[in-house]
């Protein structure tokens, strides 16, 4: 049953027009399922759609072809169980940290005391809560992206997807922010899609591995990570682990052509 699953990507497919005429396909015939509470990573190279997925399954702009459902719900009829966290944190600079937060809700209609009191909650729990009056411009690009972290969340999506969030960030910030992703999708239970440049991040992060490859992009491997839960440093230099980033890279060195 598609009800069963977060989200079903059903053969999507996406063409762009040019103003000469010409179609443009990045995306063809994607199909794969998400279950509740799953963490699934994306990778492939440059050019290959990810972000174009990851706008298709938001709703911001609609598949040419296939499906998608959230719940066995059409992402067409405005689903609001998703958010999105972007590859900048997009801050408003006007705007405190926790009216930052607060925005979504504003835009629905829902802003409220009991709210207003869970984004402050979601900033403590990333170690932000005395910055809540603070400006984005006050704070490292690390907290700002945990900012944008918070606000995503603050609607209690089902459903978090995740464009590059820590690709601007120093590989110190970076490290730290995966950390704190997985304590907080573990701490909200929320499934996640995160697209990302880096195999060993996608592994460390991912309950499984979807490979993106071609022109028009299409999913070339699924790879299923069984590393234990809660993942800590050591996981990083186990065998296994080792063993599931050498698979990835052949899967994207074919789809590049790379023998």
């Amino acid at each position: 049953m598609n009800d069963d699953y977060a989200i079903s990507i059903e053969n999507v497919g996406k063409t762009y027009r040019s103003r000469d005429g010409r179609e443009h396909p990045v995306l063809k015939g994607l199909d794969f399922r998400v279950r509740p509470g799953e963490f699934v990573s994306i990778v492939g190279q440059s050019g290959s759609g990810k972000t174009t997925l990851l706008k298709t399954i938001s709703g911001l702009q609609e598949p040419t072809e296939g499906r998608i459902l959230v719940k066995g719900r059409p992402i067409s009829e405005g689903v609001e169980d998703i958010a999105m966290v972007f590859q900048a944190p997009v801050l408003l600079p006007w705007r405190n940290n926790l009216d930052n937060v607060l925005l979504p809700l504003e835009f629905r209609g829902t802003r409220n005391e009991q709210s207003r009191d869970y984004a402050r909650e979601l900033l403590e729990m990333v170690g932000l809560g005395d910055k809540a009056k603070r400006y984005s411009y006050e704070l490292s690009g690390g907290m700002q992206q945990r900012v944008a972290i918070c606000r995503a969340l603050v609607s209690r999506p089902d459903l978090l997807l995740m464009d590059e969030p820590f690709g601007a960030l120093d590989a110190m910030t970076r490290d730290s922010m995966n950390f704190e992703i997985q304590r907080i999708w573990r701490t909200t239970g929320c499934s996640v899609l995160f697209v990302t440049h880096s195999i060993s991040e996608a592994v460390w992060l991912g309950d499984r591995v979807v490979v993106v490859g071609d022109k028009p992009g299409r999913i070339v491997a699924d790879v299923t990570i069984d590393l234990p839960r809660p993942r800590d440093t050591t996981h990083r230099f186990s065998p296994e682990f080792s063993g599931y980033v050498t698979e990835i890279e052949a899967h994207i060195g074919v789809t590049a052509g790379i023998s």
